[in-house]
């Protein structure tokens, strides 16, 4: 904490959306806002729609739970911020504020990373064997894969938040960002910098490619055993939804890899801007339209839930 207290740099100024010119500053206000909106309202949906239908209680709406949970705080980390940010015209953010915003950036990217890697492993269970998958996927070991994942999100997240809040920053505190990221921090900090990015290349890299690579290995699998069925519509179908998953899971990674794990020198804030945007808003308002409204039981879900808040309010006034 002393290391923050010498710090000379009290606050940092995001400048997001105010290096656009004003009409393009509107557009993209209102278009934050409707992808927030989208966003919190599809997942809260999803969530309702499972926790109310009792022949969703299985793993993979369980899991599929967590995920829209997930993505809900997800966005909430950045977005919020943005429109309070156009909306007061205070671009200012405390160091401790930002280095909280961080802190919950990386938990919560954390545990769609992890999520993604137990959703695929659940997929290949159910396909590639489905006669075991109730006892190889019993309420005791979903629950236990969860919160192992909140445990790892909540660890590794300290540990670049600690890292960061020892470094100093004695000069510029400007952020061409529109949330408080690791590569920008970087750049602004006079201290040597060199630990945090091993870390990141190491303990980052490994926190990252261990569940990229359990997806790829559970859809290998589930790809052969998927081609051994006869049926030609059921294989279409099932190789649909995989590529579905598959392209969300290339779009979260690989602007995460584009970011992260390059040289600092090769950075653009545009570029890293508009990567950070892929990964931190558009996938979590894309996953409830992949992985449940394509799905039938989960559209008979929501269609119930939509009918019966549409029919409440009669009831009410009768």
């Amino acid at each position: 904490m002393s290391s923050i207290n010498q710090s000379s740099v009290s606050e940092f100024l995001l400048l997001g959306l105010s290096r656009q010119p004003q009409q393009q500053q509107q557009l993209l206000f209102l278009l934050f806002l409707i992808m927030y909106l989208a966003t919190v309202l599809g997942n809260l949906l999803i969530i309702l729609a499972i926790s109310t239908d009792s022949r969703l209680h299985t793993p993979m709406y369980f899991f599929l739970t967590n995920l829209s949970f997930v993505d809900v705080c997800f966005i909430s980390t950045t977005v919020p911020k943005v429109l309070a940010i156009h909306i007061l015209r205070n671009q200012a953010i405390s160091f401790s504020g930002c280095l909280t915003q961080l802190y919950f950036l990386c938990v919560f990217a954390n545990m769609d990373n992890f999520l993604l890697a137990v959703m695929a492993y659940d997929r290949f269970v159910a396909i590639c064997h489905p006669l075991h998958y109730t006892t190889k996927m019993s309420h005791q070991l979903c629950a236990l894969l969860v919160l192992g994942s909140w445990v790892l999100a909540i660890l590794n997240a300290l540990l670049h938040t600690l890292l960061m809040a020892q470094l100093s920053f004695c000069g510029d505190n400007i952020i061409p960002h529109f949330f408080c990221d690791v590569t920008p921090l970087l750049k602004l900090s006079c201290s040597d910098t060199h630990l945090n990015e091993l870390m990141i290349l190491s303990e980052g890299t490994v926190i990252m490619v261990t569940p990229f690579v359990c997806i790829l290995i559970s859809y290998l699998h589930i790809t052969c055993a998927v081609l051994r069925v006869s049926s030609t519509g059921q294989r279409w179908k099932a190789f649909s939804t995989c590529s579905s998953h598959l392209a969300v899971v290339c779009l979260f990674y690989g602007t995460i890899i584009a970011v992260y794990f390059n040289p600092s020198s090769s950075h653009s804030a545009g570029r890293d801007m508009a990567a950070a945007m892929m990964y931190a808003v558009v996938t979590p308002m894309l996953n409830p339209f992949i992985y449940s409204l394509r799905n039938r039981d989960m559209k008979g879900a929501l269609r119930k839930v939509l009918t019966m808040n549409l029919h409440l309010p009669i009831s009410v006034r009768k």
